[in-house]
């Protein structure tokens, strides 16, 4: 039987992350006149944080934190292959996979935080540069670009190869369920509410975000980073 796991607000949320982090990257990367677009999707970055944070307490069943986050013991467990819960109650990410999420989602929120205040002196300097020592924004800018990006390089990656290790091993497609929503399981599953009232209410906190991501591009002279 089909249930619906991943509403559609997380799904398009996963999607633009993917997105937006490739762009940053690339632009990073690529320096120059690309830079404006890597503030873009930087700020871009804080709304969709913004969301998911928000999305994490009071979204549906499966995207909320607290159905999901796992401690130790049991991702020792689930690594070992014991995994006492019974199988209806396995749908969502799985104890591993969790840990990768929050990995993921703490990395690049530190990714973003650091840009705000990083500052290459010479043209690129982020909007809250300006509010800290130089010592201090040495600090972050060192974190952007040698701590930082080695990070999401690594994370993604191991996204990446998990996503193929459960197509080749495992013969689990975790790439379908993140388009349509709906994975085949076993009866008793709770669905994820996916209503388009629950859909308006995302809207609206992605909104907050984006407001909240423009007010903080305004407050620096030259602009984000």
């Amino acid at each position: 039987m089909k249930v619906r796991v991943w509403d559609l607000p997380l799904r398009l949320f996963h999607w633009a992350l993917a997105a937006c982090v490739t762009v940053s990257i690339v632009t990073g990367l690529s320096g120059g006149n690309a830079m404006q677009y890597h503030f873009w999707s930087g700020y871009t970055l804080i709304a969709l944080l913004v969301f998911r944070l928000v999305w994490g307490v009071i979204g549906s069943q499966h995207a909320r934190f607290r159905n999901f986050v796992r401690g130790p013991r049991a991702v020792l467990r689930y690594v070992r292959g014991d995994d006492p819960r019974p199988e209806h109650l396995r749908v969502g990410h799985n104890p591993l996979g969790s840990l990768s999420v929050i990995a993921l989602l703490a990395v690049v929120t530190l990714q973003v935080v650091s840009g705000l205040f990083a500052n290459d002196e010479i043209f690129n300097q982020g909007p809250l540069a300006i509010y800290v020592s130089n010592r201090t924004s040495a600090i972050f800018t060192f974190y952007h670009t040698t701590i930082g990006q080695p990070l999401i390089y690594a994370l993604v990656g191991l996204h990446i190869a998990a996503i193929a290790y459960y197509a080749v091993v495992k013969r689990q497609n975790l790439v379908r369920p993140m388009l349509t929503g709906d994975i085949d399981t076993v009866a008793g599953v709770t669905p994820a509410r996916d209503t388009w009232g629950l859909r308006g209410l995302a809207l609206l906190i992605v909104a907050a975000g984006g407001a909240l991501a423009w007010w903080i591009s305004t407050l620096g002279s030259v602009g984000g980073y």
